[in-house]
């Protein structure tokens, strides 16, 4: 996968389990789960070593209330961004998946160096169930994924889930909401809170010292194989640009359904203007947007109010965890300095 447009267009398809050897596995698993070796084995994975937290924890999903009665010690996160969340906790996941994908250990290099050990990279849209349960998690972590009621079902056999919110489908959840959530079920709220504070400072100390951002429009597109579009309100991408004091461009919001992006056609470029018009090229070279003549011809574009991301800084604005977040503000909130007029 290489950003969430791509995923959105796959995202819908439904998980293929393999019931049968699945349940054997499990019945297999549920013999050995207490054992002491199991124990011992996973007791570096527990959130900074501790064995103290808040819990019961219960965390509310879309999918309804889910109890942590302990401290997870071996945590599978499974959702974009989840891995890189229980890192930033100071978790240990056994197993995770890289979306975008970065190779190595799953993680950007906002997280590098984080893992104490290497973890079982699993599937992303369709994740290897089977590897899953021989992870032998007691946690599981879907908060920012599809939010399919199949693949909930499939992963909340193997153990306590933890999905996506109300409101969360398609990848709609903000970094914020993953890591409380996150936090909650690794029983570290006051963590997740002051996680959460310091990168909000790091925001409200990059609008402020950019001013002119506030109230000047942006668009976030992109372009794949498949041609243009734009990313809607609900998405981190806006998200991450409205703390900044922008607005998303209210013409892609009117055309805003229920997915986070929206398909734009080459006759219908002109619905990119903005006071600044922000592209990323997925699955394509920049030149194949750049040397665009009909992208060329939009206005913000004729006029130099517009940026095209180089690879390394549209996977940190992309991937919209607490742990991206401020590589991103350290990347992105230049480049926007020198094209907004101030």
């Amino acid at each position: 996968m290489n950003d969430s447009a791509s995923v959105a267009r796959r995202a819908r398809r439904t998980p293929v389990l393999m019931a049968g050897a699945v349940a054997a596995l499990l019945v297999g698993l549920s013999a050995c789960g207490s054992s002491d070796d199991s124990d011992s084995s996973a007791s570096s994975s527990a959130p900074g070593g501790a064995s103290e937290g808040a819990f019961p924890a219960k965390v509310a999903t879309k999918f309804g209330e889910v109890t942590v009665d302990k401290q997870p010690k071996r945590i599978v996160a499974l959702g974009w961004g989840d891995a890189e969340t229980v890192l930033a906790l100071g978790g240990q996941p056994v197993g995770a998946s890289d979306w975008l994908p970065f190779g190595g250990d799953g993680v950007g290099p906002w997280a590098k160096g984080m893992y104490d050990k290497s973890p079982e990279l699993i599937g992303t849209m369709e994740p290897e169930f089977e590897k899953i349960a021989a992870l032998q998690p007691d946690l599981i972590l879907d908060t920012k994924s599809s939010g399919d009621q199949t693949r909930y079902d499939t992963l909340k056999k193997i153990a306590p889930t933890v999905g996506v919110p109300k409101g969360g489908d398609q990848y709609m959840i903000s970094w914020e909401r993953q890591t409380t959530m996150i936090a909650a079920a690794m029983g570290v709220p006051e963590k997740g809170e002051k996680l959460i504070a310091d990168t909000e400072k790091k925001f409200e100390a990059a609008a402020k010292a950019n001013p002119e951002f506030k109230g000047a429009t942006i668009t976030l597109g992109s372009r794949t194989s498949e041609g243009y579009g734009a990313y809607v309100g609900g998405t981190g991408r806006v998200d991450f640009v409205e703390r900044l004091g922008f607005e998303n461009n209210p013409a892609v919001e009117a055309a805003a359904g229920e997915s986070f992006f929206i398909p734009v056609s080459k006759e219908k470029l002109d619905l990119l203007d903005a006071d600044l018009t922000v592209m990323t090229p997925i699955g394509v070279s920049e030149a194949d947007i750049s040397g665009d003549k009909l992208y060329q011809a939009v206005p913000s574009v004729k006029a130099g109010r517009s940026l095209i991301f180089d690879k390394d800084v549209s996977l940190a604005f992309a991937t919209d965890s607490v742990l991206s977040v401020s590589y991103a503000l350290e990347k992105v909130v230049p480049l926007f300095a020198e094209k907004v007029e101030r």
